[in-house]
């Protein structure tokens, strides 16, 4: 029986790895890196910094090449879900491919495998796939240092206050978010930094990218005064690397 393990990673920083996480690295025999192209390139190489430093020698790494997917399209939910199965199947090939009926293999998770992020409903794709073929497909999961606390602890800041509730959500249900339950908002994959359409001047935002990583850059202060900097910022740092990760929180003062 092959076992695939999704690996939590954390934000970037090899040190933030936990030793859960560098056992089952040290563990594995074959890795699968998906390629989203030249633009995460540095994505990749931070992944194999940590392969280098955790990994056995004999390790072997495969790269996958990402289905392409529509941006904008008509049905969010319905792209998403074609673009998850298509990349469920190219990984369930690389890996009957690579790894012997024995063996393992892993997907290097950035953050923690349950906090939006498609690992997990891959790896339940490619348990259905293997079970059709007659097979098994073991799963183990090793959790990560989540972004919510890696900007958090760089900001010197808690996610909540005393009793009050945490909604955490993305940019593209910022809007939706339920009277009552906007105290203490974490934001995701928000790139068109919707807080300055939902928020008020006065709310609170701690604005982090890049967490964990030597390109790390932390924006605090009210909405109003200190939301076109961060949006600007947002703007000239993908630019410059050509993708960027960030997550914020939102408070009400």
């Amino acid at each position: 029986m092959r076992t695939l393990r999704l690996i939590g990673i954390g934000p970037g920083d090899p040190n933030l790895l936990t030793l859960a996480a560098v056992d089952a690295i040290a563990a594995t025999d074959v890795f699968l890196l998906i390629d989203k192209g030249a633009s995460t390139g540095e994505l990749a190489d931070i992944r194999r910094d940590m392969l280098t430093r955790f990994a056995g020698s004999d390790h072997r790494e495969v790269t996958v090449p990402d289905p392409p997917r529509d941006r904008d399209p008509a049905d969010y939910d319905a792209e998403v879900r074609r673009w998850h199965g298509e990349r469920a199947r190219r990984l369930y090939a690389a890996l009957t491919g690579s790894v012997p009926a024995d063996g393992s293999a892993a997907i290097l998770v950035w953050g923690d495998p349950a906090l939006y992020d498609s690992s997990m409903r891959l790896a339940d794709d490619m348990v259905a796939t293997a079970a059709a073929a007659g097979e098994l497909l073991d799963v183990e999961v090793i959790p990560g240092v989540t972004s919510v606390s890696a900007l958090t602890a760089s900001a010197r800041v808690p996610v909540n206050r005393i009793g009050e509730p945490i909604h955490i959500t993305t940019g593209r249900r910022l809007a939706q978010t339920p009277v009552g339950a906007d105290r203490n908002q974490v934001v995701m994959l928000d790139a068109h930094c919707t807080f300055r359409e939902t928020a008020n001047a006065d709310d609170l935002i701690w604005w982090g990218a890049y967490l964990g990583t030597d390109h790390e850059v932390v924006i605090a202060g009210e909405v109003g005064q200190v939301g076109e900097q961060i949006a600007a910022t947002r703007e000239r740092l993908r630019a410059e690397y050509g993708w960027i990760m960030d997550i914020y929180l939102l408070r009400k003062p």
